[in-house]
């Protein structure tokens, strides 16, 4: 995962939403969904809270 995958990921493990997660790093919305979209393929996820358990296993 990139930098920026792993500070979005972090964030979904917190558990904020999309918006959150662009309005807290300065980017789109749209490049948030983009990175989350990424992030799930990457793990090979199919929810954002099977990334935060990923997240939570790798800190």
């Amino acid at each position: 995962m990139t930098q920026r995958e792993w500070q979005i990921a972090k964030l979904l493990a917190e558990g904020l939403s999309n918006k959150e997660t662009a309005e807290r790093l300065v980017i789109t919305q749209r490049t948030a969904e983009t990175h989350v979209a990424d992030i799930l393929t990457k793990l090979d996820c199919t929810s954002r809270s099977q990334v935060a358990v990923w997240v939570t296993g790798h800190r």
